[in-house]
């Protein structure tokens, strides 16, 4: 039976969808979890409180994914109830934790959210699109904490405040009050007590966004006439699917595209063999070519899961109609002297991704990408805000040259340095500060550290949880009756 209390925890769980492009209301993200948690707090039952969490999960899945229809169809409403079950848990916590032991509860409810992050971040289940540390992208004082733990340290931070915030309202307990400005302290705390990158040598970055050209030559003439009117630069970047023939066999191509200045292209064809992947592609001024095929491919978008049981959805929406051939892990490329991590579209959602070339010698995090698919949802800014968590993360300047759009450049520290976005067409330039390859974050050194200790605390509740099921039972005679 659907309630009204389920209905108001379901729309409660499209708020967040305000704190991140276009809506941009990142400030929101510090409150908008209070109605869900309050919802969850009040319910009768702990059992209550859990089908509430489902269906809080279930609206922010739908939510956060809604510009991805085109390509799943009918099939979103069914991820979304699958995989909103993960927030059950977090609605029974907060309902015992936030009445019972709220000093608990601010220990434990920004643990499991982390960890419900964690679990959705794996690329069998789809990867971690939507996480609302995400929703800090503007604020570079606040994505210091990326530098130290990780986007989980600032989703921490963010959840640890909302659940302050209820304790307080709920209980008048002030001294919880006082974890509230602390919390929000730490960001700013963080930035100013260190340095930017000390910049080894700058870097000229030309990103090229020729907009939807569905014709492969059409879309290549662009990309050379946007080309041939840059300005002098060290590397100049096209977006995903630039391409559209395989190089390896289109050497006349690959001479028509050589310039003095490294190119970076994106092949998106048929090989061969017969086999389709997407590959970023450096091709130099003398013509010599190196590689790099993307690893993590869109579910559904590039490849469909389980094809035996859900290839009906290519019928009846754009979801892939065969699946793209993956790549075998990161890896980086050098030119003049500077080396960057190129990495592919769905890629910059991954921040193990960004710290394995950064591992690797990456002083520059590169992305390529295509959305035209989604070019007139939310998704193209959401996708290029990305860049500015993982630059901050690995302390590393990241670009990313969208074929329709958003084209965008962020320094070491997030901090944003050009946009060209969706309605624009043709090119942008950016200055980067390139640190030395040695230089390390605390995230590039220690990497998700944090989930992993968000894991922990919600395993430890878990089995704290289970022991008092069991000693409950326990107390009772054969015919379930509590013994005297």
């Amino acid at each position: 039976m659907i309630g009204r209390a389920h209905v108001a925890c379901l729309l409660s769980g499209m708020l967040p969808i305000l704190t991140v492009p276009r809506a941009d209301l990142g400030w929101l993200a510090w409150a908008v979890l209070v109605p869900a948690l309050w919802l969850m707090r009040t319910a009768p039952t702990i059992k209550a409180a859990a089908h509430r969490g489902w269906w809080f999960g279930a609206g922010y899945l739908l939510a956060a994914l809604y510009w991805t229809v085109p390509n799943i169809g009918p099939g979103l409403p069914l991820i979304a109830l699958v995989f909103g079950a993960l927030w059950a848990g977090w609605g029974a916590a907060a309902r015992w934790l936030i009445p019972d032991h709220p000093w608990a509860a601010l220990a434990v409810l920004p643990s499991i959210w982390v960890t419900i992050e964690l679990v959705r971040s794996l690329p069998l289940l789809g990867g971690p699109w939507g996480l609302l540390g995400a929703s800090q992208w503007r604020h570079p004082t606040i994505l210091s904490l990326a530098s130290i733990g990780g986007i989980w340290l600032i989703s921490l931070a963010l959840v640890l405040v909302n659940t302050a915030l209820v304790i307080t309202w709920t209980t008048r307990d002030w001294k919880m009050a006082a974890i509230i400005p602390a919390a929000l302290l730490t960001g700013p705390v963080a930035f100013a007590m260190t340095d930017d990158p000390e910049s080894e040598r700058d870097f000229r970055v030309a990103l090229v966004q020729p907009g939807i050209v569905h014709n492969p030559e059409i879309r290549l003439d662009e990309g050379e006439r946007i080309t041939r009117a840059l300005p002098p630069v060290d590397l100049i970047v096209w977006g995903e699917s630039s391409i559209g023939y395989d190089l390896k066999r289109r050497t006349d191509l690959v001479a028509r595209l050589r310039t003095t200045t490294p190119l970076l292209v994106n092949e998106d064809a048929r090989d061969a063999t017969g086999k389709i992947s997407k590959s970023a592609v450096l091709i130099r001024p003398d013509g010599t070519q190196d590689r790099y095929v993307k690893t993590r491919l869109v579910p559904f978008g590039e490849y469909i899961p389980l094809r035996s049981g859900f290839g009906w959805l290519s019928r009846i929406s754009q979801a892939a109609g065969e699946d793209r051939v993956p790549g075998t892990g990161a890896s980086t490329m050098t030119t003049d002297d500077v080396t960057f991590g190129p990495l592919v579209c769905f890629e910059s959602t991954f921040p193990d991704l960004g710290r394995a070339v950064t591992r690797q010698g990456a002083q520059v995090l590169v992305y390529q990408s295509s959305t035209s698919t989604f070019q007139n949802s939310w998704a193209p800014p959401q996708h290029a805000a990305l860049a500015a968590v993982r630059a901050a993360e690995t302390g590393r300047p990241a670009v990313q040259a969208a074929l329709t759009g958003v084209s965008a450049a962020f320094d070491a520290r997030g901090r944003r340095l050009t946009w060209l976005d969706t309605s624009e067409r043709g090119a942008v330039t950016a200055n980067l500060s390139v640190p030395d390859e040695n230089h390390r974050t605390l995230y590039d050194k220690y990497g998700d550290y944090v989930a992993y200790l968000a894991l922990m605390v919600t395993a430890g509740t878990v089995l704290v949880t289970l022991r008092r099921f069991d000693a409950r039972f326990a107390e009772r005679d054969v015919d379930g009756h509590p013994v005297p």
